[in-house]
């Protein structure tokens, strides 16, 4: 078959691969929706510790069933799928505690092992979910992605009513605030590009905040009534962000930290004292697709506006080398098979 590969960092093509052999607890599965990620661009570019190589990358994958174990009754071949790419092992702390997404030996599609950017993909049943037929190829590949934003705002704890400050107006921040909405809580979207506040606003996103044009604290006050937002998602990874995100939150407030920054950042943890904050990491997700994929076939929450371009399989090794090259004209981009 054909698939999309990383020889080595910068060193990306299509390629002639064997095809997956399906394993008696696997399902396979014939890729035609594709996201491209971050972390995919990590990989291309060499800068993602975890990615070892030759890789085949893609984790964002919607595809339709060709062979499901017997045993397996809810999969029949031609049924649209998407997989969780989280593969973990089901016996060390965090998975027997029900936190398989940060399982202690966890394998992620294109990362740890090889990804879905495939022709075919085989992977495990119990992490196949069944999506409606008529939900394109395209809002299918953004499932997995707003999984990410879901669970951020779960980890986050917020409720209807309470003000979210998402940092950072990315696929999963905005994501995340349309999801806060949903939720009937007032999403409040801090980031410097202008063209990312307006695309929120699009999106029904009322508070859009430029903090190098504007004071971000005092609109925050001004917009929660004093209070400062009950709850705080950073989805940027920058250092000076995840700084502000102790500046945006209310007094016994809720950060949840989703981005990743490129090291150690420096913070002022008396504050955490001072205002009792609760704050968390937030990875992957746990427990979240079937939820994401009502969401998007229901237009609950809208993942094509955040798709810049949709691609064919063959152009996606040029469409991942442009993204790495010009991050900033690109929101999502999808490949199609």
């Amino acid at each position: 078959m054909k698939a999309i590969l990383i020889n080595a960092p910068q060193d990306i093509s299509l390629r002639e691969v064997p095809t997956p052999q399906r394993a008696a607890n696997e399902v396979l599965i014939k890729v035609h929706g594709m996201g491209i990620c971050g972390s995919d661009i990590g990989a291309y570019k060499g800068i993602n510790p975890l990615v070892t190589y030759p890789r085949i990358i893609g984790h964002e994958i919607a595809g339709e069933v060709l062979e499901a174990p017997r045993s397996d009754t809810t999969l029949k071949p031609g049924d649209r799928v998407v997989i969780e790419p989280y593969v973990y092992c089901g016996t060390c702390y965090p998975c027997r505690n029900q936190r398989t997404n940060c399982c202690e030996n966890l394998t992620v599609r294109g990362v740890h092992i090889d990804g879905g950017m495939s022709e075919f993909c085989s992977h495990p049943h119990h992490l196949v979910h069944k999506a409606p037929a008529d939900v394109s190829w395209e809002r299918l590949a953004m499932v997995e992605p707003l999984t990410i934003s879901i669970h951020a705002v779960k980890r986050a704890r917020l409720t209807q009513g309470e003000h979210l400050a998402v940092i950072g107006a990315g696929p999963i921040g905005l994501l995340a605030a349309q999801y806060a909405r949903v939720l009937g809580a007032v999403p409040m979207v801090i980031d410097p590009i202008d063209e990312r506040l307006a695309l929120a606003r699009s999106l029904g996103i009322l508070f859009g905040i430029n903090p190098v044009r504007e004071n971000a604290v005092d609109r925050i006050r001004e917009i929660s009534g004093g209070r400062m937002a009950e709850a705080v998602i950073e989805a940027s990874g920058s250092d000076a962000a995840v700084r502000s995100s102790i500046d945006y939150v209310a007094y016994s407030g809720r950060i949840a930290l989703v981005g990743w920054p490129k090291g150690d950042v420096s913070l002022t943890t008396a504050l955490f004292t001072k205002k009792e904050l609760d704050v968390v990491g937030s990875r992957n997700s746990c427990r979240d697709f079937a939820e994401s994929i009502d969401l998007v076939a229901n237009d609950q929450i809208d993942v094509a506006a955040l798709v810049t371009r949709t691609v064919s399989f063959e152009e996606a090794p040029a469409a991942v080398q442009e993204i790495a090259a010009h991050p900033e004209n690109f929101m999502k981009v999808v490949a199609l098979h």
